[in-house]
C-alpha cells in the first residue's frame, strides 16, 4: 500500500474536503456494487421485479456523479491543488464517470431482464452468467478497496482479473453461438443474453480503468496503453526508490 501526503496541508479545511471527496466516491462505489450484484441477481433468477428497482434506484448513483464532479470543481477552483493534491483530484473526476456507466451497464442488464428474459434463461446460461457476475463484482470490490487504501498492488490484481472476465465472456458467446446454431427461432433470445453478457463484459473493463487511475495517482503515470507486466515492472521500480530514499534520510 502506497502513503500519499494528502493530509498535510496548512488548511485543515482543505485536507477535510479532500478526504470528504474520496469517502463520496467510496460511497457511490458501494451503491454502484450493490446495484450491479442486483442486476445479476435479477437475470439469473429471472426476477423482472427486481430487475425494476435497479432501473428506478439508477438515479442515485447519477445524483452523486453530478454531486462529487461538483464538489471537485469547486476544489480546482478554490485551492488551485498541484501534485499529489491535483491528480487526486484528477483520478476521483475519472473514477466517477466510470462508476456512473458501470450503473448504466448493471441498468441496461436490469433492462433486458424486464423487457426480454424474465424466466427464459436456461440452467446451463444462468450458471455461466452468475459465474461471470461473481468475477466482474470481485474486480469492483477490489478496485475499490485498492482506491481506499490507494494500494498499487491491489490495483494492479484487478487489471490481471480482467482476462477471467474476458475469457469468461469469450465461452459465454461461444456457447450461445452455438445454441442459435442449432435451434434459430432461439436467436432473439440468445442476442439478448449474449448483449447482458456484454454489459457485464464492459464493467470489467471499466473496473480496469479505475485501477490504471490509481496507478496514476501514486505513481503520476498513466499506463492505459502499458502492458500490465511493464506497469508492474514500474511499480516494482517505484517501491524500490522509494525504500532506498527512505534508507537514506534515517
Amino acid at each position: 500500500m502506497e502513503r500519499l501526503n494528502i493530509s498535510d496541508h496548512i488548511s485543515r479545511q482543505f485536507n477535510e474536503e479532500l478526504e470528504n471527496v474520496r469517502g463520496q466516491v467510496l460511497k457511490m462505489g458501494g451503491l454502484v456494487e450493490e446495484q450491479m450484484a442486483l442486476a445479476v441477481q435479477a437475470l439469473v433468477n429471472g426476477d423482472a421485479e427486481l430487475a425494476e428497482r435497479v432501473i428506478l434506484n439508477d438515479y442515485r448513483i447519477n445524483a452523486l456523479d453530478v454531486a462529487i464532479d461538483e464538489e471537485c470543481t469547486r476544489i480546482v477552483a478554490r485551492r488551485q491543488p498541484a501534485a499529489t493534491d491535483l491528480r487526486l483530484v484528477m483520478a476521483v473526476i475519472k473514477t466517477i464517470t466510470d462508476l456512473e456507466r458501470i450503473g448504466d451497464e448493471a441498468k441496461r442488464v436490469a433492462r433486458m431482464v424486464v423487457e426480454h428474459l424474465s424466466g427464459s434463461v436456461n440452467d446451463e446460461v444462468r450458471q455461466e452468467m452468475e459465474h461471470m457476475g461473481v468475477l466482474v463484482r470481485e474486480m469492483l470490490r477490489g478496485v475499490l478497496d485498492a482506491f481506499a487504501r490507494t494500494d498499487v498492488d491491489t490495483a494492479m490484481a484487478v487489471v490481471r482479473a480482467d482476462r477471467k472476465v474476458d475469457a469468461k465472456y469469450g465461452a459465454i458467446t461461444r456457447q450461445l453461438m452455438t445454441y442459435m446454431a442449432e435451434d434459430p427461432r432461439s436467436i432473439p433470445m440468445t442476442l439478448n443474453i449474449l448483449w447482458a453478457a456484454r454489459a457485464m463484459e464492459r464493467i470489467g473493463d471499466r473496473c480496469q480503468n479505475i485501477a490504471e487511475y490509481i496507478f496514476y495517482l501514486v505513481h503520476g503515470r498513466d499506463i492505459r496503453h502499458t502492458s500490465i507486466e511493464d506497469a508492474e515492472l514500474e511499480h516494482a521500480r517505484e517501491q524500490a526508490r522509494e525504500r532506498e530514499s527512505g534508507q537514506e534520510s534515517e
